[in-house]
């Protein structure tokens, strides 16, 4: 991998580097740098400022908050005008707004990482800006994939649809998990165990999905008799006014919609 400069080392960049550790980047490899001097002396290693960073990284990756960006951005230009690719994780921070900090010719891929790349499940699709090459990319690519799947689009209007589907779609499973528990405490189980029923219920069905090579229409099928308690519970959900699609559809609409006008 190339030496590297990650910017921001909290969940989501502590995560990536722990990625890359793993798979066998030298810790001489990588400059870890936290912009806000509060962080730094809260944290349990030893962190850079990046007004401290002499030599010129080859990938500068971009974790930290969206709204710590503006701040960031200036004191790492001198990168981007030696060539340097910076690798943006940050949501809602568009290529177009990269250029007005960076410079019309820097070299940006901008990834929408989620919160599975915790435990390395995740999945990330990026963009790259026109200058990026393809071994850049292919780079990027490694440092992404240390976490999970990643997929790349050159559309970068799709990042709206992605973030709301894959970005935000953890929250969602978690949101799945409540609401079964919540559904069967009002039957008579008790709360702890209708919780942990649904847990695991999730938990053991997305491990069963990822090693599958069925597709998840067919897993469905596969569980449900005909006329059984999976297909009566399905005809509830699946139902073409009231189910769950309806609901998906306009959840996704408005999380796509709010990550435009964020972004604007």
């Amino acid at each position: 991998m190339a030496k590297l400069l990650l910017v921001g080392c909290g969940k989501m960049g502590g995560a990536m580097l722990d990625g890359w550790l793993a798979r066998g980047l030298s810790p001489a490899d990588v400059i870890v740098a936290e912009p806000a001097e509060a962080l730094r002396s809260k944290k349990t290693r030893s962190f850079a400022a990046t007004s401290d960073v002499k030599e010129t990284p080859e990938i500068v990756v971009l974790a930290v908050k969206p709204q710590s960006m503006d701040g960031v951005l200036p004191d790492l230009r001198r990168f981007a005008d030696k060539g340097s690719v910076f690798l943006s994780i940050a949501a809602g921070k568009t290529l177009k707004y990269f250029a007005s900090h960076l410079g019309a010719a820097a070299k940006v891929v901008r990834a929408m990482p989620n919160t599975p790349a915790a435990v390395r499940q995740g999945i990330t699709v990026a963009t790259p800006s026109k200058g990026v090459s393809a071994a850049e990319k292919r780079s990027c690519h490694e440092l992404l994939e240390a976490v999970g799947q990643v997929l790349w689009v050159d559309d970068e209007a799709l990042m709206d649809p992605v973030t709301a589907l894959s970005g935000s779609g953890p929250a969602y499973v978690f949101l799945l998990v409540e609401a079964m528990a919540a559904a069967g405490a009002k039957l008579g189980l008790a709360p702890d165990m209708a919780m942990q029923l649904a847990r695991a219920t999730v938990a053991g069905s997305g491990e069963l999905l990822r090693q599958s090579s069925e597709p998840a229409a067919q897993l469905r099928v596969n569980v449900t008799s005909p006329g059984g308690t999976t297909a009566e519970a399905l005809k509830v959900l699946m139902a073409s006014d009231s189910g769950i699609q309806p609901v998906f559809d306009k959840a996704l609409a408005a999380a796509s919609q709010r990550s435009k006008e964020l972004a604007g």
